[in-house]
Protein backbone atom coordinates (compact mmCIF):
# COMPACT_ATOMS: atom_id res chain seq x y z
CA UNK A 1 0.00 0.00 0.00
CA UNK A 2 1.11 3.55 -0.73
CA UNK A 3 -1.23 5.18 1.78
CA UNK A 4 -3.62 4.23 4.55
CA UNK A 5 -6.21 6.71 5.83
CA UNK A 6 -9.27 6.22 7.98
CA UNK A 7 -11.82 3.86 6.39
CA UNK A 8 -14.55 5.90 8.06
CA UNK A 9 -13.92 8.65 5.51
CA UNK A 10 -15.78 6.56 2.97
CA UNK A 11 -18.73 6.00 5.31
CA UNK A 12 -20.02 9.50 4.60
CA UNK A 13 -21.70 10.15 1.26
CA UNK A 14 -20.19 13.37 -0.07
CA UNK A 15 -20.60 14.87 -3.52
CA UNK A 16 -17.79 16.99 -4.90
CA UNK A 17 -18.03 18.79 -8.25
CA UNK A 18 -17.09 16.65 -11.24
CA UNK A 19 -14.53 19.23 -12.35
CA UNK A 20 -12.50 21.24 -9.86
CA UNK A 21 -10.18 24.03 -11.05
CA UNK A 22 -7.14 24.93 -8.99
CA UNK A 23 -5.63 28.29 -9.81
CA UNK A 24 -2.39 28.93 -8.01
CA UNK A 25 -1.46 32.43 -6.84
CA UNK A 26 2.03 31.77 -5.44
CA UNK A 27 3.46 34.23 -7.97
CA UNK A 28 1.00 36.96 -6.97
CA UNK A 29 -0.55 36.61 -3.52
CA UNK A 30 2.36 34.45 -2.37
CA UNK A 31 4.79 37.15 -3.45
CA UNK A 32 2.81 39.68 -1.41
CA UNK A 33 4.27 38.04 1.68
CA UNK A 34 6.20 40.83 3.42
CA UNK A 35 9.86 40.63 2.44
CA UNK A 36 9.37 38.43 -0.64
CA UNK A 37 10.38 39.71 -4.09
CA UNK A 38 10.67 37.38 -7.08
CA UNK A 39 12.51 38.38 -10.22
CA UNK A 40 11.56 37.20 -13.69
CA UNK A 41 13.93 34.16 -13.84
CA UNK A 42 12.68 33.01 -10.44
CA UNK A 43 9.04 33.42 -11.39
CA UNK A 44 9.67 31.44 -14.56
CA UNK A 45 11.23 28.58 -12.58
CA UNK A 46 8.21 28.34 -10.32
CA UNK A 47 5.72 28.69 -13.19
CA UNK A 48 7.37 25.84 -15.10
CA UNK A 49 7.26 23.59 -12.05
CA UNK A 50 3.60 24.48 -11.39
CA UNK A 51 2.89 23.55 -15.00
CA UNK A 52 4.78 20.28 -14.57
CA UNK A 53 2.48 19.54 -11.63
CA UNK A 54 -0.44 19.94 -14.03
CA UNK A 55 -2.20 23.00 -12.65
CA UNK A 56 -5.17 24.37 -14.57
CA UNK A 57 -4.43 28.07 -14.10
CA UNK A 58 -1.47 30.11 -12.86
CA UNK A 59 -1.99 33.64 -11.57
CA UNK A 60 1.34 35.00 -12.78
CA UNK A 61 1.33 38.37 -11.06
CA UNK A 62 0.01 41.91 -10.86
CA UNK A 63 1.57 43.52 -13.98
CA UNK A 64 0.67 47.14 -13.24
CA UNK A 65 2.79 47.07 -10.07
CA UNK A 66 6.15 47.62 -11.81
CA UNK A 67 8.03 47.24 -15.08
CA UNK A 68 9.76 44.12 -13.76
CA UNK A 69 6.42 42.61 -12.74
CA UNK A 70 5.00 43.27 -16.19
CA UNK A 71 8.08 41.64 -17.76
CA UNK A 72 7.60 38.60 -15.52
CA UNK A 73 3.94 38.14 -16.40
CA UNK A 74 4.68 38.62 -20.10
CA UNK A 75 7.56 36.11 -19.96
CA UNK A 76 5.35 33.49 -18.31
CA UNK A 77 2.57 34.07 -20.84
CA UNK A 78 5.13 33.62 -23.63
CA UNK A 79 6.27 30.24 -22.25
CA UNK A 80 3.33 28.48 -23.92
CA UNK A 81 2.61 26.44 -20.81
CA UNK A 82 -0.33 24.08 -20.66
CA UNK A 83 -1.86 26.09 -17.81
CA UNK A 84 -3.94 29.17 -18.50
CA UNK A 85 -2.06 32.30 -17.42
CA UNK A 86 -4.00 34.90 -15.44
CA UNK A 87 -3.05 38.34 -14.16
CA UNK A 88 -4.50 40.38 -11.33
CA UNK A 89 -6.07 43.73 -12.18
CA UNK A 90 -7.80 46.36 -10.17
CA UNK A 91 -11.14 47.49 -11.55
CA UNK A 92 -9.33 50.07 -13.64
CA UNK A 93 -9.03 50.27 -17.41
CA UNK A 94 -5.28 50.93 -17.26
CA UNK A 95 -4.72 47.80 -15.16
CA UNK A 96 -6.68 45.66 -17.60
CA UNK A 97 -4.89 47.16 -20.59
CA UNK A 98 -1.54 46.41 -18.96
CA UNK A 99 -2.61 42.78 -18.52
CA UNK A 100 -3.74 42.67 -22.16
CA UNK A 101 -0.28 43.90 -23.19
CA UNK A 102 1.18 40.85 -21.41
CA UNK A 103 -0.82 38.46 -23.64
CA UNK A 104 -2.38 36.66 -20.69
CA UNK A 105 -5.36 34.33 -21.13
CA UNK A 106 -7.43 36.11 -18.52
CA UNK A 107 -7.64 38.40 -15.54
CA UNK A 108 -8.85 38.37 -11.99
CA UNK A 109 -10.25 41.81 -11.25
CA UNK A 110 -11.22 42.76 -7.73
CA UNK A 111 -12.89 45.35 -5.55
CA UNK A 112 -13.68 45.43 -1.84
CA UNK A 113 -17.40 44.93 -1.26
CA UNK A 114 -17.80 44.95 2.52
CA UNK A 115 -19.12 48.10 4.17
CA UNK A 116 -15.77 48.33 5.93
CA UNK A 117 -13.83 48.44 2.66
CA UNK A 118 -16.29 50.67 0.82
CA UNK A 119 -16.20 53.27 3.57
CA UNK A 120 -12.65 53.20 4.90
CA UNK A 121 -10.59 52.09 1.91
CA UNK A 122 -12.47 53.10 -1.22
CA UNK A 123 -14.69 55.96 -0.11
CA UNK A 124 -17.41 54.98 -2.60
CA UNK A 125 -21.08 54.10 -2.30
CA UNK A 126 -22.32 50.58 -3.04
CA UNK A 127 -23.93 51.87 -6.22
CA UNK A 128 -20.67 53.44 -7.40
CA UNK A 129 -18.81 50.22 -6.60
CA UNK A 130 -21.25 48.25 -8.74
CA UNK A 131 -20.73 50.55 -11.70
CA UNK A 132 -16.96 50.45 -11.37
CA UNK A 133 -16.94 46.63 -11.30
CA UNK A 134 -19.28 46.18 -14.26
CA UNK A 135 -17.41 48.67 -16.44
CA UNK A 136 -14.19 46.74 -15.82
CA UNK A 137 -15.72 43.37 -16.55
CA UNK A 138 -17.23 44.72 -19.76
CA UNK A 139 -13.92 46.22 -20.89
CA UNK A 140 -12.04 42.96 -20.30
CA UNK A 141 -14.67 40.84 -22.03
CA UNK A 142 -14.58 43.19 -25.03
CA UNK A 143 -10.94 42.13 -25.43
CA UNK A 144 -11.71 38.40 -25.35
CA UNK A 145 -10.27 37.66 -21.92
CA UNK A 146 -11.32 35.04 -19.41
CA UNK A 147 -12.65 37.21 -16.58
CA UNK A 148 -13.00 36.35 -12.93
CA UNK A 149 -14.44 38.93 -10.58
CA UNK A 150 -13.30 38.76 -6.98
CA UNK A 151 -15.28 40.44 -4.22
CA UNK A 152 -12.59 41.36 -1.72
CA UNK A 153 -13.72 40.78 1.87
CA UNK A 154 -16.71 38.86 0.52
CA UNK A 155 -17.14 36.85 3.70
CA UNK A 156 -17.82 40.07 5.66
CA UNK A 157 -20.05 41.61 3.00
CA UNK A 158 -23.81 42.05 3.31
CA UNK A 159 -25.35 38.99 1.65
CA UNK A 160 -27.96 40.83 -0.42
CA UNK A 161 -25.35 43.24 -1.78
CA UNK A 162 -22.95 40.38 -2.50
CA UNK A 163 -25.62 38.50 -4.41
CA UNK A 164 -26.39 41.63 -6.38
CA UNK A 165 -22.73 42.17 -7.29
CA UNK A 166 -22.25 38.59 -8.44
CA UNK A 167 -25.52 38.52 -10.41
CA UNK A 168 -24.53 41.70 -12.21
CA UNK A 169 -21.06 40.27 -12.87
CA UNK A 170 -22.70 37.24 -14.49
CA UNK A 171 -24.94 39.46 -16.63
CA UNK A 172 -21.92 41.48 -17.79
CA UNK A 173 -20.15 38.32 -18.91
CA UNK A 174 -17.85 37.31 -16.05
CA UNK A 175 -16.74 33.69 -16.37
CA UNK A 176 -16.29 33.16 -12.65
CA UNK A 177 -16.84 34.95 -9.36
CA UNK A 178 -14.51 34.65 -6.39
CA UNK A 179 -15.39 34.56 -2.72
CA UNK A 180 -12.39 36.21 -1.06
CA UNK A 181 -12.16 35.33 2.63
CA UNK A 182 -9.70 38.18 2.92
CA UNK A 183 -8.90 37.89 6.62
CA UNK A 184 -9.69 34.20 7.02
CA UNK A 185 -12.67 34.98 9.22
CA UNK A 186 -15.32 32.53 8.05
CA UNK A 187 -15.94 29.04 9.43
CA UNK A 188 -16.45 25.91 7.31
CA UNK A 189 -20.11 25.98 8.28
CA UNK A 190 -20.35 29.64 7.35
CA UNK A 191 -18.72 28.91 3.98
CA UNK A 192 -21.18 26.12 3.35
CA UNK A 193 -24.10 28.49 4.01
CA UNK A 194 -22.64 31.31 1.91
CA UNK A 195 -21.91 29.19 -1.16
CA UNK A 196 -25.33 27.53 -1.04
CA UNK A 197 -27.02 30.93 -0.82
CA UNK A 198 -25.03 32.28 -3.75
CA UNK A 199 -25.61 29.15 -5.80
CA UNK A 200 -29.38 29.86 -5.60
CA UNK A 201 -28.81 33.14 -7.44
CA UNK A 202 -25.98 32.60 -9.93
CA UNK A 203 -25.13 29.96 -12.55
CA UNK A 204 -21.48 30.74 -13.33
CA UNK A 205 -18.50 29.22 -11.55
CA UNK A 206 -17.84 30.12 -7.92
CA UNK A 207 -14.24 30.12 -6.72
CA UNK A 208 -12.79 30.25 -3.21
CA UNK A 209 -9.86 32.43 -2.18
CA UNK A 210 -9.27 31.59 1.47
CA UNK A 211 -6.74 32.99 3.89
CA UNK A 212 -5.47 31.00 6.84
CA UNK A 213 -5.67 33.43 9.77
CA UNK A 214 -7.48 30.86 11.93
CA UNK A 215 -5.89 27.80 10.36
CA UNK A 216 -9.08 26.87 8.49
CA UNK A 217 -8.25 27.71 4.87
CA UNK A 218 -8.18 24.12 3.61
CA UNK A 219 -11.29 23.19 5.62
CA UNK A 220 -13.13 26.23 4.28
CA UNK A 221 -12.23 25.26 0.73
CA UNK A 222 -13.40 21.67 1.23
CA UNK A 223 -16.65 22.95 2.70
CA UNK A 224 -17.14 25.41 -0.15
CA UNK A 225 -16.53 22.75 -2.80
CA UNK A 226 -19.09 20.45 -1.21
CA UNK A 227 -21.58 23.33 -1.22
CA UNK A 228 -21.22 24.00 -4.94
CA UNK A 229 -18.03 25.99 -5.59
CA UNK A 230 -15.88 24.60 -8.40
CA UNK A 231 -12.55 26.45 -8.18
CA UNK A 232 -9.96 27.07 -5.48
CA UNK A 233 -7.07 29.51 -5.09
CA UNK A 234 -3.86 28.16 -3.54
CA UNK A 235 -0.21 28.95 -2.89
CA UNK A 236 2.78 26.63 -2.58
CA UNK A 237 3.63 26.07 1.09
CA UNK A 238 0.59 28.21 1.94
CA UNK A 239 2.64 31.42 1.75
CA UNK A 240 0.98 34.81 1.55
CA UNK A 241 0.04 37.83 3.59
CA UNK A 242 -0.30 37.40 7.37
CA UNK A 243 -0.98 33.69 8.03
CA UNK A 244 -0.93 32.87 4.32
CA UNK A 245 -3.34 31.21 1.90
CA UNK A 246 -4.77 27.78 1.22
CA UNK A 247 -1.79 25.46 0.84
CA UNK A 248 -1.64 23.88 -2.62
CA UNK A 249 -0.07 20.64 -1.46
CA UNK A 250 -2.39 20.31 1.53
CA UNK A 251 -5.52 20.87 -0.55
CA UNK A 252 -4.55 18.50 -3.37
CA UNK A 253 -3.38 15.68 -1.07
CA UNK A 254 -6.41 16.08 1.19
CA UNK A 255 -8.75 15.82 -1.78
CA UNK A 256 -6.84 12.84 -3.15
CA UNK A 257 -6.20 10.74 -0.05
CA UNK A 258 -8.86 11.80 2.46
CA UNK A 259 -11.77 12.31 0.05
CA UNK A 260 -10.76 10.22 -2.96
CA UNK A 261 -10.94 13.13 -5.40
CA UNK A 262 -8.15 12.74 -7.96
CA UNK A 263 -7.30 15.92 -9.88
CA UNK A 264 -4.82 13.93 -11.99
CA UNK A 265 -1.82 15.99 -10.92
CA UNK A 266 1.80 14.93 -11.07
CA UNK A 267 2.06 14.87 -7.26
CA UNK A 268 5.57 13.42 -7.38
CA UNK A 269 6.94 16.96 -7.88
CA UNK A 270 5.35 18.41 -4.73
CA UNK A 271 8.42 18.22 -2.49
CA UNK A 272 10.72 19.61 -5.17
CA UNK A 273 8.26 22.44 -5.80
CA UNK A 274 8.01 23.18 -2.10
CA UNK A 275 11.80 23.28 -1.74
CA UNK A 276 12.12 25.53 -4.79
CA UNK A 277 9.61 28.05 -3.43
CA UNK A 278 11.25 27.93 0.01
CA UNK A 279 14.65 28.74 -1.52
CA UNK A 280 13.51 31.44 -3.97
CA UNK A 281 11.28 33.26 -1.47
CA UNK A 282 13.55 32.72 1.55
CA UNK A 283 10.38 31.64 3.39
CA UNK A 284 11.40 28.64 5.51
CA UNK A 285 8.97 25.74 5.49
CA UNK A 286 8.23 24.83 9.14
CA UNK A 287 9.54 21.37 10.02
CA UNK A 288 6.03 20.34 11.07
CA UNK A 289 4.32 21.75 7.96
CA UNK A 290 1.71 19.22 6.75
CA UNK A 291 2.61 17.19 3.66
CA UNK A 292 6.02 18.75 2.86
CA UNK A 293 7.56 19.52 6.27
CA UNK A 294 10.76 17.65 7.17
CA UNK A 295 9.24 16.13 10.30
CA UNK A 296 6.32 14.55 8.45
CA UNK A 297 8.61 11.64 7.58
CA UNK A 298 11.26 11.89 10.31
CA UNK A 299 11.10 9.51 13.26
CA UNK A 300 13.05 9.40 16.53
CA UNK A 301 10.96 7.69 19.20
CA UNK A 302 12.11 4.10 19.63
CA UNK A 303 8.58 2.71 19.65
CA UNK A 304 7.74 4.56 16.44
CA UNK A 305 10.99 3.68 14.70
CA UNK A 306 10.60 -0.05 15.43
CA UNK A 307 7.16 -0.01 13.83
CA UNK A 308 8.13 2.21 10.88
CA UNK A 309 11.07 -0.02 9.97
CA UNK A 310 8.66 -2.96 9.90
CA UNK A 311 5.79 -1.12 8.16
CA UNK A 312 6.03 2.64 7.41
CA UNK A 313 2.25 3.16 7.34
CA UNK A 314 2.05 2.44 11.07
CA UNK A 315 3.11 6.05 11.67
CA UNK A 316 2.72 7.64 8.24
CA UNK A 317 -0.58 8.23 6.42
CA UNK A 318 1.15 7.91 3.04
CA UNK A 319 4.59 7.00 1.75
CA UNK A 320 6.94 9.95 1.18
CA UNK A 321 7.85 8.74 -2.30
CA UNK A 322 4.37 9.71 -3.48
CA UNK A 323 5.35 13.40 -3.36
CA UNK A 324 9.09 13.05 -3.95
CA UNK A 325 9.90 13.27 -0.21
CA UNK A 326 11.94 10.75 1.77
CA UNK A 327 11.89 9.13 5.18
CA UNK A 328 14.63 9.69 7.71
CA UNK A 329 15.36 8.04 11.04
CA UNK A 330 16.67 10.65 13.48
CA UNK A 331 18.87 9.63 16.39
CA UNK A 332 18.37 11.28 19.76
CA UNK A 333 17.24 10.93 23.35
CA UNK A 334 14.27 8.74 22.42
CA UNK A 335 16.16 6.37 20.13
CA UNK A 336 16.34 2.64 20.80
CA UNK A 337 18.58 -0.17 19.67
CA UNK A 338 16.71 -0.82 16.45
CA UNK A 339 17.04 2.76 15.24
CA UNK A 340 20.77 2.84 15.97
CA UNK A 341 21.26 -0.58 14.33
CA UNK A 342 19.41 0.66 11.24
CA UNK A 343 21.82 3.59 11.06
CA UNK A 344 24.82 1.27 11.48
CA UNK A 345 23.47 -1.05 8.78
CA UNK A 346 23.09 1.96 6.51
CA UNK A 347 26.80 2.68 7.05
CA UNK A 348 27.74 -1.00 6.55
CA UNK A 349 29.02 -1.43 10.13
CA UNK A 350 28.55 -4.63 12.14
CA UNK A 351 28.72 -4.39 15.95
CA UNK A 352 28.26 -6.75 18.86
CA UNK A 353 25.24 -6.52 21.12
CA UNK A 354 27.35 -4.93 23.89
CA UNK A 355 28.78 -2.37 21.47
CA UNK A 356 25.30 -1.56 20.21
CA UNK A 357 24.07 -0.92 23.76
CA UNK A 358 27.04 1.37 24.45
CA UNK A 359 26.46 3.33 21.25
CA UNK A 360 22.76 3.75 22.11
CA UNK A 361 23.66 5.02 25.58
CA UNK A 362 26.16 7.52 24.21
CA UNK A 363 23.68 8.77 21.58
CA UNK A 364 21.22 9.55 24.37
CA UNK A 365 23.87 11.23 26.52
CA UNK A 366 25.17 13.41 23.69
CA UNK A 367 21.66 14.55 22.79
CA UNK A 368 20.88 15.40 26.42
CA UNK A 369 24.07 17.47 26.46
CA UNK A 370 22.56 19.53 23.65
CA UNK A 371 24.41 18.00 20.70
CA UNK A 372 22.43 17.23 17.56
CA UNK A 373 23.29 13.70 16.41
CA UNK A 374 24.41 14.40 12.87
CA UNK A 375 26.63 12.02 10.88
CA UNK A 376 29.88 13.45 12.26
CA UNK A 377 28.77 13.15 15.89
CA UNK A 378 27.47 9.62 15.28
CA UNK A 379 30.73 8.60 13.60
CA UNK A 380 32.70 9.91 16.60
CA UNK A 381 30.49 7.92 18.96
CA UNK A 382 31.00 4.71 16.98
CA UNK A 383 34.76 5.24 16.83
CA UNK A 384 34.89 5.82 20.58
CA UNK A 385 33.26 2.42 21.07
CA UNK A 386 34.86 0.48 18.20
CA UNK A 387 38.17 2.28 17.97
CA UNK A 388 39.51 3.63 14.64
CA UNK A 389 37.19 2.63 11.83
CA UNK A 390 36.77 3.60 8.19
CA UNK A 391 33.22 4.57 7.29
Amino acid sequence: MKYFVSPYNQSVDLKFPENITVYDTTLRDGEQTPGVCLRTPEKLQIARKLDELGLHQIEAGFPVVSREEKRSVKAIADENLDAQILALSRTKKEDIDTAIDCDVDGIITFLGTSALHLKHKLNVTPEDALNICMNSIEHAKDHGLFVAFSAEDATRTDLDFLKNVYKKAEIYGADRVHIADTVGAISPQGMDYLVRELRKEIDIEIALHCHNDFGMAVSNCISGLLAGATAVSTTVNGIGERAGNTSLEELVMTLLLIYGVDLDYNIGVFYELSQMVEKLTNMKVPDNKPIVGKNVFRHESGIHVDAVIEEPLTYEPFLPELIGHQRRIVLGKHSGCRAVKAKLDECGIAVTKDELCKIVGMVKEKREEGKYINDNVFNDIVRSVRGPFEF
